[in-house]
């Protein structure tokens, strides 16, 4: 089935059963984004990670569902405002939720460069040489404070 196909059945579809469609597509991304984020918060990052190819499936559903809404949304007014109402607030719970998802990513993305930062800083120390300069200090060679540890910033 094409893409113009797959729309058009979508574009068709009664206006109770769009909405539904829509709904439940929302419902379940909203689940998996909380899910998503109750681990991040409990530090289970691996866990939540695993979480990511459903929740891409379920935006990208929703997504398919929300713009057939907005193509129909005069006649799915006239034939089902309850409906529509009913997604509005819906779509207004998935805002909350993915500000707080990105918030946590946000923290966990920090706390966890800060953590290989303050590592590669160690290491960086247990590695230099114990030997006294020209003043009598112990010479420091900053470049070598994190020589063996990348720090990947893609969270």
């Amino acid at each position: 089935m094409t893409a113009a196909a797959r729309l058009a059945a979508l574009d068709s579809l009664p206006a109770d059963e769009l909405c539904r469609m829509a709904e439940i597509a929302l419902a379940a991304l909203v689940d998996v984004m909380n899910q998503e984020t109750t681990l991040l918060r409990a530090g289970h990052m691996r866990r939540a990670g695993t979480l990511t190819p459903e929740k891409t499936r379920l935006a990208q559903d929703y997504v398919s569902f929300a713009r057939s809404v907005q193509r129909q949304g005069a006649r799915l007014k006239a034939q089902a405002p309850d409906a529509v109402e009913r997604l509005r607030l819906g779509h207004e719970r998935l805002a909350t939720q993915m500000a707080e998802n990105l918030r946590v990513l946000a923290t966990a993305r920090m706390v966890t460069e800060d953590l290989l930062t303050d590592v590669a800083k160690i290491v960086g120390q247990q590695n230099k040489a114990k030997t006294y300069g020209r003043g009598g200090a112990i010479a420091t060679d900053p470049a070598a404070s994190a020589r063996g540890i990348a720090v990947n910033r893609a969270l």
